[in-house]
């Protein structure tokens, strides 16, 4: 697998994606949950959104539980809770795995490319993101801190 427009993912409703339909944008993916302490940052990956779509912008939310067991919904109780509290139009994907053996081929890919800090692959918690430019060549990784006001200027320097 060369880029990230090699992978199909799962829609909330069940649909393949593939997602060279991305191609030539530039795409932040992020593992998402909605009980976590960082659920509120769906508002600011939104915004973010709205603001740089039109330029060629993406962001790709992929729901996971492995963490806390901190999204026990299905994938209609996801795209609910995200439409109803914080208005996601962005596209969001049916529940995934992010570390394991039974771990997305796309994460696989992701950690690979972009592994975190000393090297170590494994996703530490949800809202790790990920930010890769319009080749689907993966740049940089962000831990769940990072908040996305802050990832402004980096997804502009690659416009």
């Amino acid at each position: 697998m060369a880029n990230v427009y090699d992978f199909t993912a799962k829609s909330l409703d069940g649909s393949d994606v593939p997602l060279s339909n991305f191609k030539g944008e530039v795409l932040l993916i992020v593992n998402t949950a909605s009980k976590c302490g960082f659920t509120p940052q769906y508002e600011g990956l939104e915004d973010l959104y709205k603001k740089l779509h039109p330029s060629g912008f993406s962001v790709l939310g992929f729901p996971c539980n492995q963490f806390g067991a901190q999204e026990p919904g299905n994938e209609a109780q996801i795209g609910e809770f995200c439409t109803l509290n914080y208005g996601v139009s962005f596209p969001m994907f049916a529940k995934i795995d992010v570390n394991g053996e039974a771990a997305h081929p796309l994460y696989k890919f992701l950690k690979k490319e972009q592994p975190g800090v000393l090297g170590i692959q494994g996703i530490k918690w949800n809202f790790t993101k990920f930010l890769v430019d319009r080749a689907g060549k993966v740049v940089e990784r962000f831990a769940p801190t990072t908040k996305p006001d802050d990832l402004e200027q980096p997804i502009k320097a690659l416009f």
